[in-house]
């Protein structure tokens, strides 16, 4: 079966699956009972694909409602289940199916929408950014980084070339094909043909025996340059702690601040001498108390009415629980305090819960950092193992390189003595064209010269008619014509009117329109005053319901500030703490037997390289101060220093030094 119908079983499996009425397993085997020409493998294929895209639907789910919100607003809901089979194959099973297989799958569905899929899903950005942030909130950092993030960035420089091939393809991007002229076809002389030699026994070729590929770890960077870079890492972090260490415990004697009552002193001797200085105080007025204090809100009409129409249904609410109450009904304070333990009680669980997983997350966290470290060791000796086989790899490859290069060179000579008799030739051949080239160009010359006397003809035989038609209308026409305003257009209409009559009609029209505007203008004046006066009563019922609030807000906040803040008690916590500190002290036990010790050539290379540092940067301060006291010479010599100055300096001084010394 080909890959366009395994893709769209995929999704006929997923478009007839309901979670709601049918399970995983039921569905699947009605399905295969249903489509019985499929064969082992097939159905294999099927179930992991339908089971695993159910089973990570929520990591789908992500990539495909953002593909929509963000870059598929024009394309069709119909195609979800197609976009989610791809994804999850683009996630999951790519190391399965190899980029041959994922590529075909690709190409058996229209272009436009794969397109504009991949481009959305594989673009780096998104990847690393907002859908890994989602996917973080579904799954540990971890799972995410391993299972997700690292496969898919892995096989993007391929996937994205998939997506510019698409992209071609939709532009129509074909490469143009040469369009050879065919050569003059040379016709041999008739003549004896000799006798056909004696063909010589051919020479028994040597077989040479296939050699061994070159492993594709030989082209790989090395991992001991990685491994490097870690380590001074981890070294420049431990000297910031030692310094950060070193500066916060170092004596008293050699701390350079000053004490609280000589800087206490030494501000106010620099107060006094800037109080002298107010030379060009400028006398303004303070501002007024009325201002700063007890400023007004500005309410609108709306804002009114909303808060008022709000405090009249809390008025009608409680005068239905008085009326209640009244009547016979039971107070809810007692179901309320049962309800506020309730929930003390689920929020001291659910406190406990939480700091349960965080230890745990710690823990394992933990134990992953162990594990790599055994990792790391295990690598190590396997890399060292294969260099060691790649060294005599390629001392035998070299051997064998010369070898051929030998016989390469052996049969570069034979093939140029071949090609000095066939130059002769050319030569032969090309005379013969040129001359052919030359008889054809008298011929065009003598039809091209006929071409443009029959051209000019014509255009003698145009310019007449054209003479002829400005000269029709250049003839002058009367176009006058009298208007009278009382009479009718004459079109026999019933409604058919003169114009001074139209005049009259809205002219009357215009009166009456006068008139409704002035009796509407009253009615608004009318309702504005009563706006007016229902703003003001609202007013007044709020500024009444604000104080009680305000005194019931005072009696919560004491209320509040009087409570303790809750304490998780759990016996299980103290365990995993335990374990957690078990964890932490066999982790920093490993990596002070993986720590690398420092040699007399690396310590050595780091000295020069921190004396080396410290020359440039003395240099580098001398220059600054040379030219600070440059600029400031010019300047006084009355020679610009701006920034515009200093790039016209040095575009000069570039363009004496490209020009080079001159010579006198």
């Amino acid at each position: 079966m080909n890959h366009a119908s395994l893709l769209h079983h995929c999704i006929a499996i997923l478009d007839g699956y309901d979670p709601n009425a049918y399970g995983v397993e039921q569905h699947l085997k009605t399905y295969l009972g249903e489509n019985t020409n499929l064969d082992d493998e097939e159905q294999v294929f099927l179930t992991e694909v339908f089971s695993g895209c159910v089973r990570h639907t929520r990591i789908m789910g992500v990539v495909v409602s953002g593909f929509y919100l963000r870059a598929g607003k024009s394309c069709l809901r119909t195609d979800i289940n197609l976009y989610t089979v791809l994804c999850y194959l683009a996630l999951y099973r790519l190391d399965e199916l190899e980029m041959t297989n994922f590529r075909k799958f690709v190409r058996s569905q229209d272009v436009n929408k794969m397109f504009r899929f991949l481009a959305f899903f594989l673009d780096e950005s998104n990847l690393k950014k907002w859908i890994k942030d989602e996917w973080c909130k579904i799954y540990e950092n971890s799972y995410v980084q391993v299972q997700l993030m690292s496969p898919i960035l892995r096989w993007l420089p391929e996937l994205n070339e998939l997506v510019n091939q698409l992209a071609d393809k939709i532009a129509n991007k074909v490469q143009a094909k040469r369009t050879v002229k065919t050569a003059t076809e040379v016709k041999p002389f008739s003549l004896t043909q000799p006798r056909p030699r004696s063909v010589p026994m051919p020479d028994k070729i040597p077989t040479v025996h296939r050699h061994k590929p070159v492993p594709k770890s030989t082209y790989d960077i090395p991992r001991e340059d990685k491994l490097i870079v870690e380590a001074k890492e981890r070294n420049r972090r431990r000297v910031e702690e030692h310094l950060y260490d070193a500066t916060k415990r170092q004596f008293s004697c050699a701390n350079a601040e000053k004490s609280d009552k000589t800087q206490r002193r030494r501000n106010e001797i620099l107060a006094m001498e800037d109080g002298k200085l107010q030379f060009n105080k400028k006398k303004t007025k303070d501002i007024p108390l009325a201002i700063t204090e007890n400023i007004p809100i500005k309410l609108n009409a709306a804002t009114i009415l909303r808060e008022g129409a709000l405090y009249q249904k809390r008025e009608e609410e409680e005068m239905k629980k008085l009326e209640l109450l009244e009547a016979g009904a039971k107070d809810a304070s007692q179901f309320l305090e049962w309800q506020r333990g309730m929930k003390q009680k689920d929020m001291d669980e659910q406190l406990a819960d939480i700091e349960r997983r965080r230890l745990e997350g710690k823990i394992s966290h933990e134990e992953a950092i162990l594990a790599r470290q055994s990792l790391i060791k295990d690598n190590r000796q396997k890399v060292q193992e294969m260099k060691e086989e790649a060294e005599k790899m390629m001392q035998e490859y070299v051997a064998r390189r010369l070898k051929e290069e030998e016989v390469l060179k052996q049969m570069v000579e034979d093939v140029i003595s071949g090609h000095k008799n066939a130059k002769e030739a050319k030569n032969k051949i090309q005379d013969y064209k040129r001359k052919i080239v030359e008889e054809v160009s008298e011929e065009s010359r003598e039809l091209l010269r006929q071409a443009f006397e029959e051209a000019e003809a014509e255009m003698k035989r145009k310019m007449e008619l054209i003479q002829q038609i400005r000269a029709m209308e250049a003839t002058p026409k009367s176009r006058n014509k009298l208007v009278d305003w009382t009479a009718t257009a004459g079109h026999s209409l019933l409604s058919e009117m003169s114009v001074a009559e139209l005049k009259e009609r809205l002219a009357l029209m215009a009166t009456e329109q006068q008139a409704k505007e002035e009796n509407k203008r009253d009615e608004i004046l009318e309702s504005k005053a009563a706006k007016d006066r229902k703003l003001m009563d609202t007013l007044q019922q709020i500024s009444k319901h604000r104080v009680v609030e305000g005194q019931n807000a005072a009696v919560r906040q004491e209320m509040k500030n009087s409570a303790k803040k809750p304490e998780v008690k759990d016996p299980k916590l103290a365990d995993l703490q335990q374990k957690l500190e078990q964890r932490r002290q066999e982790r920093l036990k490993a990596n002070e037997e993986m720590k690398m010790k420092q040699s007399k050539h690396s310590a050595s290379k780091i000295r020069t390289l921190n004396k080396q540092k410290r020359t440039i940067e003395e240099s580098r301060w001398k220059e600054l101060e040379q030219r600070r006291e440059k600029q400031a010479s010019l300047q006084a010599k009355g020679i610009m220093t701006d920034v515009a100055g200093q790039k016209l300096n040095s575009f000069s001084r570039s363009r004496q030094l490209s020009a080079g010394p001159v010579i006198s």
